[in-house]
């Protein structure tokens, strides 16, 4: 099972694409969205649900609810907001999303995280330390080279969400990274 999250940036808009490209890959896809991402895929929600076979998550159930999805094998956070990076990194799990991203990273499951940032969110300076943060926790961040580049202010290149997906692979493999 891979958990697909994805918060509120542009690149979200084609998370449908990156659960395609998943299911295409064999894998059991279940998407989780902060509540700002999910605002504004809320009319494509059940397109989600329908390819995916599972609900959408962006809340925590209450106590005593069961829960809605397996056990995650890996989780994808892609794209993460400068927030969303930050929030991880501190442990600020206001978002059912980044909760759960922090704790399946402390179980020793492979989290995998591809910000989408501009140049000028990337310069500042909790951003490098919360990267930093994060890859001491054990999390892949995918950032720079082979995965995403920040972007000028105002300018949006294509989202590489193929390499997300290929480090997923690799997380998912015996002996891969994160692997018990």
């Amino acid at each position: 099972m891979v958990y697909l999250f994805g918060s509120a940036a542009g690149a979200v808009l084609g998370i449908d694409g990156a659960v395609r490209a998943g299911l295409a890959r064999g894998w059991d896809v279940a998407v989780g969205l902060t509540p700002a991402a999910r605002g504004w895929l809320e009319g494509r929600v059940p397109e989600l649900e329908g390819l995916t076979g599972h609900p959408v998550k962006s809340a925590y159930r209450w106590p005593g609810q069961p829960d809605v999805l397996p056990p995650a094998d890996a989780v994808l956070f892609a794209p993460a907001t400068f927030n969303s990076v930050n929030s991880l990194a501190l442990g600020l799990t206001s978002s059912w999303v980044a909760g759960y991203a922090a704790e399946a990273a402390g179980k020793g499951v492979p989290v995998l995280v591809m910000p989408c940032v501009n140049t000028a969110l990337a310069a500042h300076p909790q951003f490098p330390r919360s990267v930093a943060a994060l890859r001491e926790a054990g999390v892949e961040v995918l950032l720079g080279e082979g995965a995403f580049v920040p972007n000028e202010p105002g300018a949006a290149g294509p989202y590489p969400w193929e390499a997300a997906l290929d480090a997923v692979a690799r997380a998912l493999e015996p002996g891969g990274p994160g692997a018990g």
